[in-house]
C-alpha cells in the first residue's frame, strides 16, 4: 500500500470525465471549452493525453484519430503541429497540448490527468506528461491503467498524486495483449506493492469489490469510480466510493 495520504482535494469536487462536454452544443471531450464549461459549473476536471510522433502530450482520449476528428489514422503517427491544426468534430475546438490545456486551467481547479498506455512498458508519454507537469502550479493528479506507469510516476513526478485505473473484467480489445495472468492481476490489485498508488479509479458498475472496500478499508487509499451516467450509478458511487467521475449530466 502506499505510505502517503491522497490530498483533500482529489474527493473535494466531483470530476467531470473529460471535462464538462455537451457536443450538441458544441462543446466536445477533452476540449479547453469543455474545462471552461466544468471550471464555470465548479467541477474538478479529468482528462487523457495521448502521444503524439515527436513526444509531445496531447490532451485526447482515443488511439485514433476517425471518431473525434473524422482524420485517419494514429494519434502517434502525426506530429504535434499537425494535430494541433485538427478541428474537433461539430465545432471550432482544436487538439491542445497537455501545456496549452494546463495553462488555460491554471490551477483554477483540480485535474486529474489519465496517462494512455499500450501496456509495452513505453514510458515516453509518462515522461513528457511528468516534466509538463513539473512546472504546473495547481492542483494536479496522474493516473493510468497501467501499473508499470503509476509505479514509475514515483520517480518521474515526486509528489504528484497518483493512482490506478482499473476495473474487474477484462474483456476489452485494448487488454487484447495481456495474457490471463496480468489481466487476473489488474483485477485484483496484485502489482500495488509495486504501483504503490495514492489512490484507484474503478469501474462503477464492477462495485462494490473486495479491492477497493479493502483499500478504503485498511489503506486508507481513496476510491474515485468511473463513469457515472445515471441515477442508479450515482448510488454505486455514493454507497462504495469516495468520488465519481461522471458525465451527461451535473452532479
Amino acid at each position: 500500500m502506499t505510505d502517503r495520504l491522497a490530498p483533500d482535494w482529489l474527493t473535494a469536487r466531483p470530476i467531470a470525465h473529460r471535462g464538462l462536454h455537451d457536443r450538441g452544443a458544441g462543446i466536445p471531450e477533452n476540449t479547453i471549452a469543455a474545462a471552461e464549461a466544468a471550471i464555470g459549473g465548479g467541477y474538478a476536471i479529468e482528462c487523457d493525453v495521448q502521444l503524439s510522433r515527436d513526444g509531445e502530450a496531447m490532451v485526447f482520449h482515443d488511439a485514433g484519430l476517425g471518431r473525434l476528428t473524422g482524420a485517419d489514422g494514429l494519434v502517434r503517427e502525426r506530429d504535434a503541429a499537425d494535430l494541433k491544426r485538427l478541428t474537433v468534430l461539430g465545432s471550432a475546438e482544436r487538439v491542445p497540448t497537455l501545456s496549452e490545456f494546463l495553462g488555460k486551467i491554471a490551477g483554477r481547479t483540480p485535474l486529474v490527468i489519465e496517462v494512455k498506455t499500450r501496456h509495452d512498458g513505453d514510458l515516453d508519454l509518462a515522461r513528457r506528461t511528468a516534466d509538463i507537469v513539473a512546472a504546473y502550479d495547481g492542483p494536479v493528479a496522474l493516473k493510468s491503467f497501467d501499473p508499470v506507469i503509476v509505479g514509475a510516476l514515483a520517480d518521474l513526478a515526486p509528489g504528484v498524486p497518483r493512482g490506478i485505473v482499473a476495473e474487474s473484467h477484462h474483456d476489452d480489445p485494448a487488454y487484447a495483449a495481456l495474457t490471463e495472468a496480468q489481466r487476473h492481476g489488474l483485477a485484483n490489485l496484485l502489482h500495488v506493492s509495486e504501483s504503490r498508488p495514492d489512490f484507484l479509479s474503478w469501474r462503477v458498475d464492477d462495485l462494490p469489490n473486495a479491492a477497493t472496500h479493502l483499500c478504503r478499508l485498511l489503506g486508507r487509499m481513496p476510491v474515485m469510480t468511473w463513469t457515472v451516467r445515471t441515477e442508479a450509478q450515482v448510488q454505486l458511487a455514493r454507497a462504495h466510493a469516495d468520488q465519481m467521475v461522471f458525465e451527461g449530466f451535473r452532479a
